[in-house]
């Protein structure tokens, strides 16, 4: 709430700034990266296009850009995970652009087919495993996650992170909602501990031997075992293993136009700079994700091996939110 309320003074100087032809660009992003902004000083010095930034959790910037509506200072709106970004654009919050440069960035199932979004990182539900206390030989895919062998010794975050709903949303799709259930029981059956409420807990409780198992997005391992967070959380993860499911679920950070942006043009070469491959190693480098093409340079994300995407798009995941969430629920994950 701090940060979004910070956010807020920014807003005020817009309103006395002329739009017509201002060289500028209004984004309001739901990552909170300080490093994006290394990118973002680059695409003005290419450019000369101005980046003004407001920052606030993904939830409330599509809460503040349907009150805000066609006043809206926005011109781009930045939200991580399929849901989150598919429901901007279905609440009529994001307008469609046409952009041969973006049709070329962009992979088909990592943009919107009425083309209102367009991803730019990758992210990956991986699993870990703490060796001591799980042979990672007998982990391979999301389906031994539910495997009674681990009971008492998965840990998993909190039924209403959204990374976990695309996760199940991705399993449905799969395997249909049938199995897709009868995974997500045999999982919850395993867990023996309160549900977490961030990935870093989790990697600490497994390294720690709390866990033997969990499921996290692989860049949260991979700045701990940079250093990112500290000597100490280094040191954790030296007792911990990622395993790459073989296929994985791949989920994006993205952007849209916003329905009510008076600076179109810049928004649109905004996104295409961010979406370009200068521009996504740009973003991803520093925050360990996957840039939309190849993979990452980090020895960390070399470690993790070579990734195979299922075949999910991610518009097909935010189809399948609620039926996710409904299924976590009635499995009695918490």
């Amino acid at each position: 709430m701090r940060r979004f309320f910070a956010a807020l003074t920014l807003v005020a100087p817009f309103a006395a700034l002329p739009s017509v032809e201002a060289k500028e660009v209004r984004v309001y992003s739901g990552r909170h990266y300080n490093t994006d902004r290394a990118a973002y000083k680059k695409f003005s010095e290419q450019t000369g296009i101005k980046v003004r930034l407001i920052e606030a959790t993904g939830i409330s910037l599509v809460e503040r850009l349907k009150r805000e509506g066609a006043n809206s200072n926005a011109d781009v709106i930045l939200l991580v995970d399929a849901a989150r970004i598919n429901n901007a654009a279905d609440a009529g919050l994001l307008q469609p652009v046409s952009s041969k440069e973006l049709q070329s960035n962009v992979p088909s199932r990592y943009r919107d087919p009425s083309n209102r979004w367009f991803g730019f990182t990758r992210r990956v539900r991986a699993i870990i495993v703490n060796p001591n206390v799980v042979d990672p030989n007998t982990i391979k895919t999301y389906s031994d996650l539910a495997n009674p062998a681990l009971k008492g010794k998965l840990c998993l975050r909190k039924r209403k992170n959204v990374y976990n709903q695309s996760l199940v949303a991705d399993q449905i799709i799969l395997k249909g909602q049938t199995a897709a259930s009868a995974w997500v029981k045999g999982m919850v059956k395993n867990v023996s501990q309160p549900y977490f409420g961030g990935d870093v807990s989790l990697i600490r409780a497994v390294g720690q031997g709390k866990c033997g198992v969990g499921l996290v997005n692989h860049y949260y391992l991979a700045r701990m075992q940079a250093g990112a967070s500290g000597k100490s959380d280094q040191k954790v993860t030296s007792n911990i293993k990622l395993v790459m499911p073989n296929p994985a679920h791949v989920n994006i950070s993205a952007a849209g136009v916003a329905k009510s942006a008076k600076n179109k043009k810049e928004a649109i070469q905004f996104i295409e700079f961010i979406s370009s491959p200068k521009g996504s190693r740009l973003i991803a480098g520093p925050t360990f994700e996957y840039p939309l093409k190849n993979l990452g340079t980090s020895k960390e994300l070399k470690a993790f091996g070579t990734v195979t995407p299922d075949n999910v798009s991610i518009s097909a995941l935010g189809a399948k939110q609620k039926t996710a969430i409904k299924v976590m629920a009635d499995a009695g994950w918490r």
